[in-house]
């Protein structure tokens, strides 16, 4: 999934809104596919194996992009690049586990509650006062979240509230990013959070390791499995997360030093569409007519919420 980018546009970003657009439109065009690539690993790795093995493969690529001259690796303040990788972090344990067991619209959708997460907090603990359009664009996009994951209040599954928690933190993730990390360098920031996706690998492998768990198969086992070897047959499932989520960072940091911010995080919402749309015609998951309007009634409050805030 994307990670939170938030860097200050290029002096020449008033000049390229278009090359701005298609950066974020490409970026969540490898998103949206990568992303879909989860449920397959589910089926032989456990969640806490990949993320080892992501990061692994991730960090020379991270030093690639600062020796390009695209940031520096070192943060300036540890302890806030710590807090803001630690709930980036915590935040895709909920997401990708929400799209081993789950419908990948369904998982997204709840990830991208974050918006509405963003607005909330701020208002209740941050002081920041809000108008009615955006409180209307709030509950508009929770309405939409509801569409999606289409909750049975008589046999409520609790396996939906996966991905709404992954948006929760990745809230918390942003709102970090945004009054902590100022001046940060976004590379700094990426590979902050890969280091604190391979800790959390690592802790969750010693604890399975010490006090193994019932593991179910495939996918059911994603999160509860152990250390898996031989993982031939899916290494190039996680070599092309690896690469891809790099690759879609980079497209989105350049989208956001070409364009101004508010703008060009409009585009981000196209992943909806891009993400699902891959994974009905690959994997046939399909969309029901209501989960539809309720993806577009998300796009629709989120785009709201992000041109409102500039």
């Amino acid at each position: 999934m994307k990670q939170m980018v938030i860097s200050a546009p290029s002096a020449s970003s008033a000049n390229s809104p278009a090359l701005a657009a298609n950066a974020m439109l490409a970026a969540m065009a490898v998103i949206g596919v990568i992303d879909n690539v989860v449920p397959l690993l589910a089926e032989v790795v456990g969640l806490w194996q990949f993320y080892l093995m992501r990061t692994v493969l991730s960090i020379p690529l991270i030093f690639g992009l600062a020796a390009i001259g695209l940031g520096q690796v070192a943060p300036r303040n540890w302890g806030a690049v710590v807090l803001r990788s630690l709930l980036v972090a915590l935040s895709m344990v909920f997401y990708f586990s929400a799209l081993a067991l789950m419908p990948y619209a369904e998982a997204l959708a709840g990830l991208f509650t974050s918006p509405i997460f963003i607005v909330v907090i701020s208002v209740l603990f941050m002081g920041m006062r809000i108008g009615k359009i955006r409180i209307l664009a709030v509950l508009l996009g929770f309405a939409g979240v509801l569409f999606v994951l289409q909750p049975d209040l008589n046999n409520f599954d609790w396996l939906i509230l996966l991905p709404v928690a992954g948006g929760f933190f990745y809230a918390l993730g942003a709102i970090a990013t945004r009054s902590l990390c100022e001046g940060e360098s976004t590379v700094s920031m990426l590979f902050g959070m890969l280091l604190a996706q391979a800790v959390m690998g690592a802790v969750g492998l010693g604890v399975l390791e010490l006090w193994p768990l019932p593991v179910a198969e495939g996918a059911d086992g994603f999160v509860t499995r152990g250390w898996v070897w031989p993982v031939w047959e899916i290494s190039h499932w996680v070599l092309v997360q690896a690469v891809g989520s790099v690759l879609g960072v980079f497209l989105i940091i350049k989208a956001y030093q070409l364009g101004e911010a508010s703008l060009v995080a409009v585009f981000e919402y196209s992943v909806m569409i891009v993400g699902p749309a891959f994974a009905w015609v690959v994997f046939g998951q399909e969309i029901g007519l209501w989960q539809m309007f309720g993806i577009a009634l998300i796009i629709l409050a989120g785009a709201t919420i992000a041109l409102r805030s500039q």
